[in-house]
């Protein structure tokens, strides 16, 4: 918790520009000016014009008692480059004439702090989702993990797009919000590729759509929100912890609020989502954060204070919490009688096979629900019979149903359990088998492949395809990177003995391999 030090803080990443004053744990002032086209969507270089002009008349609502200031906090990245030059130099000025400190603050970890603080969460899982960020964030290490993001657009901007197409104004999400409340959804394409995310297939489909307005916009929130919650329910699986917080000015949605409240109840978990003022892009979670960062010591001179219109999450240290370690993620998946249930499928032991039962998702509608359990149940036990004649160990079919398989049981441990360099090499050889044999697991984790006398035994292929794509390869590999990333502090070390072994057995491996630092650089704000 910071002390009681009163810290200016400056937010202008992009449309919305804003300030506040944070000190004695509590929002003193917050003052916003939000820039708003009177066509289209955001002008870069406009929205700074709007954020110059309005600068003075921003910080002067707030800035009542300058000699109370101890430090100026401002939003140094991501976001859009004009916008944030423009609030970088008031941010100094105001810190050279105050002679205080100035702190950088990343943009997307000031929403989960914000977050934190203001609705009394402690470790959760976060749904972050604004206008250029999609992601699905956990603590581990000094830092926020990345488990899963968008690939191509945010959902913010995917949801604008599409109402710019429509003839709505800026910014269109509250206005499809309330045309989806009187539509019935349509289906539209759903693409979840493993922990990430794809927006700009859904959103092309819905423009094209030919049903009621109504019908579309409710078809592509249920769609692109039911994505969002999937991805998260795997970090909450995977991660074991049971809080989950949503954040961003998409988390604004009342829909999206509701399916993640229905998610959490199904899974025993705790949901939160701050008041409206918190939720989208403040100065106060600029401030709050500044103060976090300004009791851990974590300030800018002013050679360093440059923006970063890249800056990533998973880049900032978090000084201000502790750091964490690799048990706090637990044994989740294990169940009572030797049963286990992960973010799909409930698995029950019958003699020596095991019965998969894929589980209804209430936050999702009945029609997609049942469409995309037939269709995964359907692939999973198909793939599971090509990876082994490839080569890859995995359970033995016995029977398949509309939402059920029966399978060989596989004794063993989870590799999430057991992430030594030696086994994530013989990960690596057995998706080099993979890949060369065409096929992309699609949800390649460390909560998917299990140790069984030593060897690894892939299982759960509900999200796998047939591809020789070097794209569709290089995602796969993605997913498992920030798998490792995201739940171990020796994460390097096992992303290099994992390409070891991929390389032995896959001659394509480093056009994958370059695709790969591709993939992650489009995670970058967009």
């Amino acid at each position: 918790m910071p002390d009681s030090r009163h810290i200016l803080g400056i937010e202008g990443t992009a449309w919305n520009l804003s300030a506040a004053v944070f000190g004695d744990d509590q929002v003193i002032a917050l003052h916003s000016s939000p820039y708003r086209p009177p066509s289209g969507g955001i002008h870069p270089r406009e929205a700074a014009q709007h954020h110059a002009g309005e600068m003075k008349a921003v910080i002067s609502e707030v800035l009542t008692d300058p000699s109370a200031i101890q430090a100026v906090a401002f939003s140094q990245g991501p976001g859009l480059g004009p916008c944030l030059r423009t609030v970088a130099t008031a941010a100094r000025a105001i810190a050279v004439s105050l002679g205080v400190p100035l702190i950088g603050v990343n943009h997307c970890v000031a929403h989960v702090e914000i977050g934190r603080w203001a609705c009394g969460c402690d470790d959760p899982i976060v749904l972050y989702a604004s206008g250029a960020n999609t992601q699905v964030l956990g603590y581990l290490g000094s830092r926020y993990r990345i488990f899963g993001e968008t690939l191509d657009i945010g959902l913010g901007n995917g949801l604008d797009k599409f109402a710019r197409a429509k003839g709505m104004a800026h910014p269109g999400g509250p206005q499809i919000e309330a045309l989806a409340r009187e539509g019935t959804p349509i289906s539209l394409p759903y693409t979840v590729k493993g922990m990430d995310l794809a927006f700009s297939g859904i959103v092309s489909a819905a423009q094209e759509a030919q049903a009621p307005l109504e019908d579309v916009c409710a078809g592509l929130q249920e769609t692109a929100f039911s994505m969002c919650v999937e991805v998260t329910e795997r970090a909450l699986a995977h991660s074991g912890k049971d809080e989950v917080l949503l954040v961003g000015g998409v988390g604004a949605n009342g829909r999206l609020q509701e399916m993640l409240k229905t998610m959490c109840a199904e899974r025993g978990a705790t949901f939160y989502v701050p008041e409206r003022r918190f939720i989208g892009d403040n100065g106060a979670m600029i401030a709050y954060t500044g103060a976090l960062m300004l009791a851990a010591g974590q300030t800018l001179t002013l050679a360093e204070s440059a923006v970063r219109p890249g800056y990533r999450s998973d880049e900032v240290m978090v000084g201000w919490r502790d750091a964490g370690a690799d048990a706090v993620y637990a044994l989740a998946d294990v169940m009572g009688g030797g049963g286990a249930r992960g973010a799909e499928a409930v698995v029950t032991p019958v003699g020596s096979d095991v019965l998969k039962r894929r589980l209804p998702k209430g936050y999702r509608t009945p029609s997609l629900d049942h469409r995309l359990i037939s269709e995964r149940t359907r692939a999973e036990a198909r793939m599971i019979s090509a990876a082994r004649g490839a080569g890859v160990r995995t359970p033995v079919i016995r029977d398949v149903t509309a939402d059920t398989i029966r399978m060989e049981r596989i004794e063993g441990m989870l590799l999430k359990h057991l992430l030594t360099p030696e086994l994530i090499y013989d990960a690596g050889v057995c998706v080099g088998r993979l890949h060369g044999a065409g096929i992309i697991h699609g949800d390649l984790t460390t909560s998917n492949i299990i140790i069984s006398d030593g060897v690894p035994v892939f299982i759960d292929f509900g999200l796998s395809y047939r591809s020789d794509e070097t794209e569709s390869q290089g995602v796969d590999i993605h997913v498992l990177f920030q798998t490792l990333d995201s739940t171990s502090c020796n994460a390097e070390r096992l992303k290099e003995e994992f390409l070891q072994g991929y390389r032995v057995t896959f001659s394509g491996a480093a056009d994958v391999i370059k695709r790969v630092d591709e993939i992650r650089q489009r995670g970058r704000y967009l």
